[in-house]
């Protein structure tokens, strides 16, 4: 149907943002909140660091085994059953969280909470192909990554307040049935498609022309060209390197301000906020300024390669100036800024899985994202061992963050992250 000339495209594909932005935030406070009762749960259960640094890590490794099946899942049949499916799973082992009784029972039902939580964003970002016409993914990215990071960093210190109120075991129970609701109300608007939404008019529908040749039914993945892709590999190194110290702040941070800087919990959920806070602030910063920074330089994918290469580079030196700051404050502010600074890289790497995975960004996006979750098993199992009974070693794991931020640095340079696999 062609729009006539006075209509207006509607405004329904906003509403896919308003999703995408309440799951990002559930996403993020379902796993960072244990983190901050992970000081309860390890006395209760008579846990070590690390053993809760395995517990820790067996959420980021099944993350990172189902993150290509649920974004190929999401590509073949499409995102909205794929969706529903995660957050019901992801729901009822959050809940179940709070009544394990030991080392065994607590990592399984982590790993599967791990599993059942993989392939939200990439599936997200299905959802953003498939809705939004291109001009508007890279800011929609910028969106939703600040508001999961912004639920990231209040988390902490609404797990503190929760705590007044009931034990650990039933915050678990508390948190796990947000993700309920969000399911009933997403399961009744969303379609796959847009240009069958009641919602959707003439206008805004020829809007999404160029989006419509995303919508499910691409099973037949090139993994062909995939996995022979240069840039491919490079956003897999990148984001194992961003993610890295990220998995820190959501883990053993609390820990880091309780034992290295031998403050109270409560005040170490205050200082908690600033990485993932700030973080926001860099993924927002990152998408007000990108659309500018490419008319400046010319060039779309100069302007990515720039924007992350500056994003990395300053979470290197700024963590590098936290480790040597002498009061928590000022160490975090610093590692703020570090986060800041990295989170600027987030924008740019997803919207290259949607330009580079094209009708298959849900099984690109899903290839990144298990690499980070790689990182997101490595991370808090390496912290365990290396500050296992000696606090004073956590300045050996901040360092091998500033490594981590140094080589995603020298990984954008080599990425092309605009060119389709696909394309002939």
């Amino acid at each position: 149907m062609t729009p006539r000339a006075s209509e207006a495209p509607t405004h329904a594909r906003h509403w896919v943002l308003v999703f995408a932005v309440t799951l990002a935030i559930l996403s993020y406070v379902s796993r960072v909140c244990i983190s901050q009762a992970a000081p309860l749960i390890m006395r209760d259960l008579d846990l070590t660091q690390v053993q809760m640094g395995q517990v820790f890590g067996a959420f980021g490794l099944a993350y990172a085994f189902f993150e290509i099946p649920s974004g190929w899942l999401g590509d073949w049949i499409g995102p909205r059953k794929v969706l529903i499916r995660i957050v019901l799973w992801w729901s009822i082992f959050t809940a179940l969280t709070g009544w394990m009784w030991s080392l065994t029972s607590l990592w399984v039902t982590r790993f599967l909470f791990g599993a059942g939580e993989a392939g939200a964003f990439p599936n997200l970002t299905k959802v953003f192909t498939t809705w939004l016409p291109r001009r508007e993914r890279l800011r929609a990215q910028s969106v939703m990554w600040t508001a999961a990071r912004w639920a990231g960093a209040i988390t902490p210190k609404l797990v503190v307040i929760t705590l007044l109120f009931m034990s650990w075991r039933w915050a678990f129970l508390f948190f796990g049935s947000l993700g309920v609701v969000w399911a009933v109300f997403f399961m009744a608007w969303f379609r796959d498609d847009p240009h069958s939404h009641p919602s959707v008019n003439a206008a805004e529908s020829a809007l999404l022309a160029e989006a419509g040749k995303n919508v499910s039914g691409h099973g037949d993945v090139p993994w062909r060209r995939l996995l022979h892709s240069r840039s491919v590999w490079l956003l897999w190194a990148q984001y194992f390197c961003l993610s890295f110290p990220w998995y820190f702040y959501i883990t053993w941070l609390p820990d880091y301000l309780q034992r290295y800087w031998k403050i109270s919990a409560s005040e170490s959920g205050t200082l908690a906020v600033l990485p993932l806070f700030l973080g926001g602030l860099g993924c927002a910063f990152c998408g007000i300024i990108s659309r500018r920074v490419a008319q400046a330089v010319g060039s779309v994918t100069t302007s990515r390669r720039l924007l992350a290469c500056s994003g990395f580079a300053g979470a290197a030196v700024m963590l590098t100036i936290a480790i040597q700051m002498k009061t928590p404050l000022a160490a975090m502010i610093a590692m703020g800024f570090a986060s800041f600074f990295g989170d600027m890289a987030m924008p740019p790497a997803w919207a290259a899985c949607m330009d580079i995975g094209g009708k298959y960004a849900g099984t690109a996006s899903g290839s990144m994202n298990m690499m980070g979750n790689l990182a997101g098993y490595a991370a808090p199992v390496v912290g365990g061992y290396i500050v296992h009974g000696q606090p004073a070693r956590y300045t050996y794991l901040l360092y091998l963050m500033v490594a981590a931020y140094a080589l995603g640095t020298a990984c954008w340079p080599w990425i092309d992250p605009v060119t389709p696999i696909d394309e002939k």
